[in-house]
């Protein structure tokens, strides 16, 4: 029998219903009150870990590399933390993408940095707005869509029932919704004064990349932000975003980056990178440790890191 491509799978074909379960979950959880699911999910987090040994490793291992001035007891307990935010993603991920509008709109929130987007809007430029992989990522998203029209740029999911139903929930406020490889649509939307948002902090097997510092070690980071920045004229701006203690949500736009892009394509990701760290900074245990951020080494001859 022909091994059918998952690409062309029908919707209801069995392959898909694993994605259908995972959708059914998240919707399930976006019904739970928004504390009480972070609270049952934040206890889940250490649990699960638990049960990935290698990912626990990883985030113990980025914050040794990325922290050195730290303790280890200041370490141990952002680890600790940081464990109950990966339980927090998984209910900011169903409440970002199938919170129904109206309970989402009462979650508080407080912004600053508005003034940055009008202003390169007014100049006739588009924004690329640049941030990282937080555990509330995707709610961070739909919350900033009640200031600002946003979209998204994101990587394709191999279950086309968890493609479809994830995308359609992100249209639900989003602008539009572009693939990494779809260059032409983005570049259109940042011309016509748009705003796109996209994380360029992990590390991509594809795309030109260069090895810039971050957190002060060679990192393999995409080009991505000169090149849409050069080609589209495009301003830079950072998205810091944080859950606070009492279950708001602050957002943080930052003055875009001066005299952006350069001709020097590495200059420009190291100065990206700075960014991104920055805003991690000011939230180290709610950004996604669990990524092998390093594990691409500028040369063969270097030991692996993880």
């Amino acid at each position: 029998m022909r091994k059918v491509k998952t690409a062309t799978r029908p919707l209801w074909h069995p392959y898909c219903w694993p994605g259908w379960a995972a959708v059914a979950v998240l919707w399930l959880i976006a019904r739970i009150p928004h504390r009480t699911a972070l609270a049952l999910a934040a206890a889940c987090g250490p649990l699960v870990l638990a049960l990935l040994p290698r990912r626990r490793r990883v985030l113990e291992r980025n914050l040794a590399l990325c922290f050195p001035e730290w303790s280890l007891d200041q370490r141990q307990r952002v680890a600790r933390e940081n464990a109950r935010e990966s339980g927090c993603m998984l209910a900011a991920f169903a409440w970002g993408w199938f919170g129904s509008a109206r309970r989402v709109a009462k979650l508080p929130v407080s912004i600053e940095g508005v003034e940055h987007v009008e202003a390169a809007r007014a100049a006739g430029r588009g924004v690329l707005l640049v941030g990282g992989h937080f555990s509330h990522l995707e709610l961070a998203g739909r919350l900033v869509c009640r200031f600002l029209p946003l979209a998204g740029m994101y990587r394709e999911h191999h279950d086309p029932a968890f493609e479809w139903a994830v995308k359609r929930a992100r249209l639900r406020y989003a602008d539009a919704m572009f693939r990494r490889d779809e260059l032409r649509g983005v570049l259109r939307y940042l011309k016509s004064g748009g705003m796109i948002w996209y994380a360029p902090d992990q590390e991509y097997r594809r795309g030109e990349r260069v090895f810039a510092p971050f957190f002060g070690i060679p990192a393999s980071t995409l080009t991505a932000t000169h090149q849409l920045a050069r080609m589209s004229g495009a301003a830079v701006i950072g998205f810091e975003h944080r859950r606070e203690p009492d279950g708001s949500y602050r957002l943080k736009l930052h003055p875009p980056l001066a005299d952006f892009p350069s001709q020097d394509a590495v200059s420009d990701t190291t100065r990206v990178n700075a960014l991104l760290e920055q805003i991690i900074r000011a939230a180290p245990e709610q950004y996604l440790w669990l990524h092998a951020r390093f594990k691409t080494r500028p040369t063969r001859d270097e030991p692996p890191l993880y």
